[in-house]
């Protein structure tokens, strides 16, 4: 036991422990690369190019419910260090195929392969931690951020590697094999997880689901659904309005992944000055921040409007897990969980073939008219986030006067 917690308080287990979580947000990071590959597949049209950067999101839902049984058969290190080589090997695997097909089959695999640790990079802290709370809560926090940190390095280094080509932009995923060596070596894990695994499956099998927990699930499909397009869409509208280069673009989305570490880390402080209010302000500024890209005339104003709309998406999603810890049934944060990380990541995937129907339908077809299709759905939810506040307000109004 005595030493074990020195191994725990040991720089390079801390590290070794978080270094996997740098890979939960990287797999559309590559969305940079896109403008530079819309002739590369003849055949194939802009929104199936476009899932290539979506489609990792459909393969993590698969990775999650496969999880729990790979970990019962063979323990969490082997599960873990399972969806790391796979992540290696798929998200590698375009730097050498020219063919749509085998390289779209690649991102769903790498998006399976991060869906192996997804929900075990977060579980295994309290495992180590949970004898101390102080460093329990820190290590929490850092693992909050590193998928963002992760997802910044990503995109600083497709900012030079889209210089050398399309291909070369899938070279990020190396960054797994540093982190694979790390783990392996330094965070020890027994295999015998079985007993723990069932008794959690058992108590899952009672957890249930309400109305809330549903809303709020749709909530975050629509979200995602509609946030994706500044993703794999920003690209296409810097160059199409000549504001740079693919370069350009992985470098504002770089700078922007940074600017919401901080922001999302100082959720808490915001919560507490303005309460239920966080939610109708951060889609506000999410709306704002979707309308002044589509309009932007220079990429000053555009790395503005970039900053508003990831401190808006950066304090409001927060909030909607915030939401379902209270509003899911007791003892059911956990399904609640996984049905609405299921949600999001399905509206990520889903999101090119929805939006591009809308714009079909609606005769919208250029980049920014898909940011203003974007931002017209946010204001929608906007809306919602308003009357949600109001009714909040209301309740808590009542109550108080009772």
């Amino acid at each position: 036991m005595i030493e074990m917690k020195t191994k725990q308080n040991k720089a390079i287990f801390k590290v070794s422990l978080l270094s996997i979580s740098l890979f939960l947000m990287m797999a559309p990071q590559i969305s940079s690369a896109l403008p530079l590959m819309y002739h590369a597949f003849p055949g194939v049209n802009e929104t199936g190019v476009q899932t290539l950067s979506t489609i990792p999101n459909f393969g993590i839902v698969a990775g999650l419910f496969l999880s729990p049984f790979l970990v019962r058969l063979f323990g969490e290190k082997a599960t873990i260090i399972t969806g790391l080589v796979v992540t290696l090997i798929t998200g590698t695997f375009p730097m050498y195929s020219d063919n749509y097909t085998m390289i779209l089959i690649s991102r769903f695999l790498i998006g399976a392969g991060i869906g192996l640790f997804n929900s075990l990079a977060v579980s295994l802290i309290p495992q180590f931690y949970k004898s101390d709370e102080d460093e329990l809560a820190k290590m929490i926090g850092y693992q909050n951020v590193m998928g963002s940190v992760g997802a910044a390095i990503a995109s600083f280094l497709v900012s030079y590697l889209v210089t050398i080509s399309w291909h070369a932009a899938f070279a990020i995923y190396f960054l797994v094999i540093p982190a694979l060596i790390l783990f392996t070596l330094f965070v020890p894990l027994s295999s015998n997880k079985a007993k723990g695994t069932v008794k959690e499956n058992k108590q899952h099998a009672k957890q249930k689901i309400n109305s809330k927990v549903i809303l709020i699930s749709a909530l975050m499909f629509l979200i995602f659904t509609f946030y994706m397009p500044f993703s794999y869409t920003l690209p296409s509208l810097i160059i199409s309005k000549d504001l740079g280069t693919a370069s350009t673009s992985a470098l504002i989305t770089g700078l922007s992944t940074l600017v919401s570490i901080p922001i999302g880390a100082s959720f808490g402080f915001f919560f507490k000055k303005i309460h239920d209010k966080i939610l109708p302000l951060g889609m506000s500024l999410v709306t704002l921040g979707l309308l002044l890209i589509a309009l932007s005339p220079n990429i000053i104003v555009l790395f503005i409007a970039v900053i508003i709309l990831g401190f808006g998406f950066g304090i409001a999603v927060p909030y909607m897990y915030n939401w379902l810890d209270w509003a899911a049934p007791e003892g059911s944060v956990n399904l609640g969980t996984t049905i609405v990380l299921v949600l999001v990541n399905i509206g990520c995937f889903l999101s090119p073939t929805i939006v591009d129907a809308m714009s079909n339908a609606l005769g919208m077809g250029s980049p920014e008219e898909i940011m203003l299709l974007s931002a017209g759905a946010y204001l929608l939810l906007t809306a919602y986030a308003f009357t949600h506040y109001l009714r909040v307000h209301r309740v808590q109004s009542k109550t108080n006067q009772n």
